[in-house]
């Protein structure tokens, strides 16, 4: 049987366990009010600078609703890809020049890889530029450097990759042992497009 100092020993420590865990639980809670906002601000920040990088001749990006009908929604899932943010590009007269569309592979090799892509209203793609990637160093890493000028002002339905040379406006040379990435961001795109597309035609979804 506990005799009384042992008792009182117990609930003393158990005290100061719990001042530690409050204490500690409210300076994580302070810390995260600290940060929120800047985090936000740097998460603005980096998605203004991928919209201007697929589309450096609209003055404004206006995000807008949209939501893929029950077939579009099938084929992405089939491909890995899923829909985020839709922005429609707009001219410095507010015209509306095409859209910005988030596209995100759920099928890279290191996790997901989100990029975003910039479609004007002839289908034309102007460019990707890819906002989160955790790929092989040295390997799919690269992707940003090889495989993103190979989208540059392309007009077509879709892209094929290939590891023979891409001779064909809709072929993309793969990255060397990393075809894995390859295939995701080529899916990325691929869905992008078919998103784009399916706006641009006033199909259903489009709000």
């Amino acid at each position: 049987m506990k005799n009384k100092n042992d008792i009182s020993v117990m609930l003393k420590e158990a005290g100061i366990l719990f001042a530690i865990t409050l204490i500690a639980g409210l300076l994580l809670g302070v810390v995260n009010e600290l940060t929120k906002e800047p985090i936000r601000i740097q998460q603005e920040k980096a998605i203004q600078e991928a919209c201007r990088a697929v589309f450096a001749d609209a003055s404004s990006f206006e995000e807008m609703e949209y939501t893929p009908d029950e077939a579009l929604a099938e084929e992405l899932s089939g491909m890995g890809v899923k829909l985020g943010t839709v922005y429609q590009a707009l001219g410095s007269d507010n015209a509306m020049l095409g859209y910005v569309l988030e596209s995100t592979s759920t099928q890279g090799y290191g996790g997901n890889i989100v990029l975003y892509l910039g479609v004007r209203a002839d289908g034309t793609l102007n460019d990707i530029s890819i906002l989160e990637i955790s790929e092989t160093a040295g390997l799919g890493m690269l992707a940003p450097e090889v495989l993103v000028p190979q989208f540059h002002d392309k007009k077509v339905e879709s892209f094929v990759y290939t590891k023979s040379g891409a001779s064909a406006e809709n072929e993309i040379d793969a990255i060397t042992s990393a075809t894995i990435t390859t295939r995701a961001v080529t899916n990325a795109v691929n869905g992008g497009l078919k998103a784009a597309g399916r706006m641009l035609e006033g199909g259903a979804g489009n709000e």
